[in-house]
This record gives C-alpha cells, sequence and structure tokens, in this order.
C-alpha cells in the first residue's frame, strides 16, 4: 500500500509544479495607456490607476528564455468609465521589453 501512495504522489506532483514566469505586467500596461492615449480612446491622465485590474491571462515559454505574454487590462477613468485591453508581448527573465507590444481594446463602457 505505501509504494501504491508512493507511485500516485510522484506522478501527481510533476503537474503540482508550475515554472516561474516573469513578473512584466508593467511594460505592456504602460504601453497599452499610451496606445488608447495615441488612438484618442481616452485621455490617461484622467485614469484612476489604484482601480486598475491586471489579469495574466497565459505565458508561454519559449526558445531562447523568452516568453509570450498576455495580459486583461481593465483600467477606470475618475468618471467610472472602463476601458479593457488585451495586450501580447514578448519578455524574458532579464527583460520586460523584449518586443513591442500588439494591445486590443475588447470593450468601452461610459457612465452617463
Amino acid at each position: 500500500m505505501e509504494k501504491l501512495f508512493t507511485i500516485i504522489l510522484l506522478s501527481i506532483l510533476p503537474t503540482l509544479s508550475f515554472a516561474k514566469t516573469p513578473d512584466c505586467y508593467n511594460w505592456p500596461m504602460n504601453m497599452s495607456k499610451a496606445w488608447l492615449k495615441n488612438a484618442n480612446i481616452t485621455n490617461i491622465y484622467n485614469l484612476d490607476e489604484s482601480k486598475t485590474k491586471i489579469t495574466l491571462l497565459a505565458s508561454e515559454k519559449k526558445k531562447d528564455g523568452l516568453y509570450t505574454q498576455v495580459y486583461h487590462f481593465v483600467f477606470y477613468d475618475k468618471k467610472g468609465n472602463s476601458y479593457e485591453v488585451i495586450t501580447k508581448n514578448e519578455a524574458s527573465d532579464d527583460e520586460c521589453s523584449m518586443s513591442d507590444v500588439d494591445s486590443y481594446l475588447i470593450a468601452k463602457s461610459h457612465i452617463h
């Protein structure tokens, strides 16, 4: 019985170990805010940064230590309007800005 428990435990452990991915939300967040400004979607100086929601949707390790990272950001302005942006970029353990950031506005809500 003890051998069976050990075999089961050893077979489950690899699925429970998660590789650490770079914590690189700042680069795509800042680039998406600049994109919102340059596309005349919102004045980023009116954003309430304390309310920003950040979710890492995916981080796939590629060759040469690079990661493709996909983030979901929800920005709120001081009037309560929200702007949801999905970003995709490359990062590494040493550098978050290994590529440009692709930004996509997926939702915008205005409170009147």
